[in-house]
């Protein structure tokens, strides 16, 4: 392809997404496809020569128009919003053009430059503190544009991590970092994101889930009690991430009162804003960001309510040295002659490379301003509101948690297998698509405005496809007495159980839980103490995973595992619940897709789903390597 055909084929490619999101309404938002729908519609093998672009371009509608989910459409509702926008798109555009790679100040001045001043942009129209503004002279704050919420998360793990470690060590130089990280632990709500979990994992931490209160808040008290606990066992308070606008429900953590705990702890806080952020561009939704003075960083995606398209996350510190320290890498072939006085985000983040980002969300903010913001956000929250009322006003449904901006929670009225059925019926229909989530134990559908052109119309045909939805399901359970309703419930067709598995269930499965071979030195002489004395007691599986999930019941029975098995697709049988250590992996599942999605069935067939059991976090072994006691620390329990 020339430059000539460049131009004809880009702008027959505009036409096709200005005309695919101008009539979005006209397809299906949830695809009705099956798990490899798409091998047999292509060749096994790649071609050995250049194909045309008209073959190729007429591929897109018979190959991949199929199994695309709709996020653009008004009658999606799953998730949070995904939302692109003109001048996003042609942001993008230009910058794929420019190509440029932002890794340092020297790589790209204007990559660099352009996101320090529309990140200061960003902060003052939500109302961040001076103390994030990278123009504010007093402070070394500033804002960086990373790929993902879950990505700042670790960011700001990791950076606190490395601040805490230099404090512990300036008073105990005789620790080695290992000794200290085996200690450290961190904090969240119930209600956090599962990227926190993921995050602590990767840092090789410990994390405590504290409970939430009755409306879906990380509290105070709660916290207090947690830190106090830990304490006492030993362990070190180093981080948490505080929730603005949870996944489940939208809840928003109290910051006044976690932040002058965490003060007093010398506990580094990051906020998790990924939703919510964009609608603080609106001052009567601040209040929820009351305390953020106490905060040490802070995110939000704009690339979810902010008509800014994937990937855009922004995130905020107040020391950027921080980072730098935690970061911070320098070879020969990165260093330039304005190091040190020019910002080299390389040190800002975990990767190295980076796109030139900021030119999409400088587009999008000038073209419509704070004011044009301001109006898409109030208007997708009028649509909550909307539908909240009709929910309200239909008895057999009922609102399990208090509507934030534009998301509402919802269920029908009794037992989680119904709302589960529901789920099922109208995601089946295709028509619209929202997806489930647990709150206290009850089963809920979360349904999220999140197109930019959803008006009262869509939200009404939504809600009557609900209800129609809901009159199916519950017409023929109407003339049952009360031990018939519920044999019937609770033998409902697998079909309708599947939605279970996405619930929001913390503790997935993982391979190693790293933070046991931390509380060591890496040393052979450790190293092979520590495997010897693990043998002789008993406990050579420890080093396995001991993550649990609410439903632990023998995930993995009879089966074998394959080749194409990924470390995700691995489930821990605990068979004997009362010794915590003794794990079996001598039969691992099989999976053709070799995913844990593949899997559904089999781990429904194999799972208790009435089991109540709580959840736990359950901590390897520390390790006294001077005369290699073993001490199981106490379960943390919710």
């Amino acid at each position: 392809m020339d430059a000539d055909e460049f131009r004809q084929r880009g702008k027959e490619l505009i036409d096709f997404i200005a005309d695919y999101l101008t009539n979005i309404r006209t397809r299906r938002v949830f695809p009705n496809v099956k798990p490899g729908y798409m091998r047999p519609m292509i060749d096994d093998e790649a071609p050995k020569q250049g194909e045309s672009w008209d073959k190729i371009f007429n591929d897109i509608e018979r190959v991949i128009m199929p199994g695309i989910t709709h996020w653009q459409s008004p009658y999606m509702h799953a998730y949070f919003p995904a939302l692109n926008s003109y001048p996003s798109l042609l942001g993008d555009m230009l910058a794929n053009g420019l190509n440029q790679l932002g890794f340092t100040w020297a790589s790209s001045p204007a990559c660099t430059e352009l996101e320090t001043v529309v990140m200061d942009w960003l902060a003052k129209m939500i109302g961040l503190p001076n103390d994030f503004l990278h123009s504010h002279a007093d402070t070394t704050g500033g804002g960086v544009i990373q790929t993902t919420a879950s990505e700042a998360t670790l960011v700001a793990l990791l950076a606190a991590r490395k601040e805490v470690i230099r404090r512990v060590q300036s008073q105990f130089p005789y620790l080695s970092p290992a000794e200290i990280n085996g200690r450290l632990i961190a904090y969240c709500s119930d209600q956090a994101h599962s990227s926190v979990e993921k995050a602590c994992l990767i840092g090789l931490v410990k994390l405590h889930l504290v409970p939430s209160d009755d409306k879906l808040r990380l509290r105070g008290n709660a916290l207090r009690q947690a830190i106090a606990n830990d304490k006492e066992n030993g362990l070190i308070p180093f981080y948490l991430c505080a929730t603005l606008g949870t996944t489940g429900a939208c809840a928003f953590d109290n910051l006044v009162e976690l932040g002058a705990i965490c003060e007093r702890e010398n506990i580094w806080i990051h906020v998790d804003a990924a939703y919510a952020g964009s609608a603080f561009i609106c001052p009567e939704f601040r209040h929820f960001m009351d305390g953020v003075e106490y905060t040490q960083s802070f995110a939000f995606n704009p690339s979810k309510w902010m008509m800014v398209h994937f990937d855009c996350t922004a995130m905020w510190v107040k020391s950027s040295a921080a980072l730098h320290r935690a970061f911070n890498v320098d070879p020969l072939y990165l260093q330039h002659e304005n190091a040190g006085v020019a910002i080299d985000y390389m040190h800002w983040q975990v990767p190295l490379s980076r796109r030139f980002r900021a030119l999409k969300l400088w587009f999008v903010i000038r073209s419509f301003g704070v004011e044009g913001l301001q109006k898409h956000i109030r208007n997708s929250v009028r649509m909550g509101i909307l539908f909240e009322s009709l929910v309200k006003n239909d008895d057999r449904f009922e609102l399990p948690a208090e509507r934030h901006l534009g998301l509402v929670v919802f269920r029908l009225k009794g037992d989680n297998e119904l709302t589960e059925q529901l789920l099922k019926e109208i995601n089946g229909s295709g028509q619209i698509h929202c997806v489930p989530a647990s709150i206290k134990g009850k089963y809920i559908i979360r349904f999220t405005v999140t197109a930019t052109s959803t008006n009262t119309d869509d939200i009404n045909r939504d809600w009557k496809i609900i209800q129609i939805a809901a009159s199916k399901i519950l017409r023929p359970l109407a003339n049952l007495t009360p031990q018939e309703r519920r044999n019937k419930i609770k033998n409902l067709h697998d079909d309708f159980r599947m939605s279970l598995v996405l619930s929001n269930t913390p503790h997935s499965p993982c391979l190693i839980n790293g933070s046991f071979a931390a509380m060591l030195p890496l040393n052979t002489n450790n190293i092979y103490t520590m495997t010897h004395e693990l043998h002789q007691r008993g406990l050579k599986n420890a080093l396995l995973p001991i993550s649990t999930r609410r439903r632990t019941k023998n995930f993995l029975g009879q089966q074998t595992i394959n080749k194409q098995m990924s470390m995700d697709g691995y489930m821990i049988n605990t068979d004997q619940q009362k010794n915590l250590l003794t794990i079996k992996t001598s039969s691992l599942p099989i999976s053709r897709q070799g995913s844990l999605d593949s899997r559904v069935e089999e781990i429904l067939e194999n799972n208790n789903m009435d089991n109540k059991e709580t959840n736990e976090i359950l901590f390897v072994p520390t390790i006294n390597h001077t005369n290699m006691n073993i001490n199981i620390p106490k379960i943390i329990k919710e």
